[in-house]
Formats: C-alpha cells, structure tokens, sequence
C-alpha cells in the first residue's frame, strides 16, 4: 500500500479556466468505479483544489497484484533455489533474498545493534509496484558477486554467474 502525503504549495495558483480543464481531464481519462465511485472521486477532487497553502492531504492507495507476475517470480525463486547448492530450506533461501535485496524492516537487536527481518510478500500485504520492485532488486542481488558465491561456493565468479544466468534466462531476466 502506498502511502502519499500530498501538500498544496504556497506559489501556485491556478485560474477558473486551468481548474476546469484539469477536471475536464481528470473525470474524463479516470473516474470511480460506478455511482458511489465517482461521487467519491469528485469529492476528493474538489477537496484537493480547495486546499489552503501548507495544507496536506494522505491518501492510501492499493493496487492489485497481477497474478501472472506473481507466479513468474515464485516459478524464478523455486528454480534458483533449486539449481542453488548452498541453502537445504526453502524459507531460508527465501529470507537470504529478501536480506539481500534490502526488502527488510529494521528492528532494535538483543544486544543493542539494529537486525533485518524481510517483509511480507503475500497479496494482502504487498501491492503490484512493490512486488515489482522487490523482484526487480532480487534479481540485481542474485548476480551480485557475493550472491552467487555463496548459491555456489566451489565454483568460480565466472562460472556462478553462468550458472545464475542460465536459470534467469528461462524467464527473460
């Protein structure tokens, strides 16, 4: 869920004439979905241009996962893990990736020190962009040098690289 906080600047303003035609624009390229959704499009709408300078606005929005995307990434993560000779788990493999890639909250430690602890990657709490993005770094961490040394540890960088790119390039990466 994307969180956006909207603010109206102070040094712009904008003629009758630029309001209406960014409605005319807005309510013609987009509208709510049915009655109750363009009424609450509209409303929005109206409260943004009536916004005073320095107000803010947050909206939360939601975008559906795409599920052929979803099953892409989940085919391209079983099959790195299986052609990988470092990890026996699942779920360690997975939580690895999500380290790596950086898709982590970060949490006070035991002993002081800050630790990772991955996301979620499940469809109630992850929208379509995001999942995007996290494959997108996912895939840049797995030809990371250090990843592919440690998905195959007796190989050469070379050779792991290969072997990484042979998997990757059955699904276009």
């Amino acid at each position: 869920m994307a969180e956006i906080t909207l603010v109206r600047k102070p040094d712009v303003q904008l003629s009758e004439q630029e309001k209406a035609i960014a409605r005319k624009a807005m309510f013609g390229f987009v509208d709510g979905l049915g009655e109750r959704g363009q009424k609450q499009w509209r409303r929005l709408w109206n409260r943004l241009m009536k916004l005073e300078p320095g107000e803010m606005v947050e909206l939360r929005t939601h975008q559906e996962r795409i599920g052929w995307f979803h099953r892409k990434h989940m085919a391209l993560e079983s099959a790195v893990f299986e052609a990988q000779e470092r990890f026996e788990e699942f779920e360690a493999f997975r939580a690895w990736l999500k380290t790596g890639s950086g898709f982590v909250d970060w949490y006070p430690g035991p002993k002081g020190g800050v630790i990772p602890v991955p996301k979620s990657i499940s469809y109630a709490k992850l929208e379509q962009a995001d999942m995007e993005q996290f494959h997108t770094d996912a895939v840049a961490f797995l030809r990371t040098p250090h990843a592919c040394k440690t998905m195959w540890p007796h190989l050469s960088p070379a050779q792991a690289l290969e072997t990484l790119e042979s998997v990757l390039g059955g699904f276009g990466e």
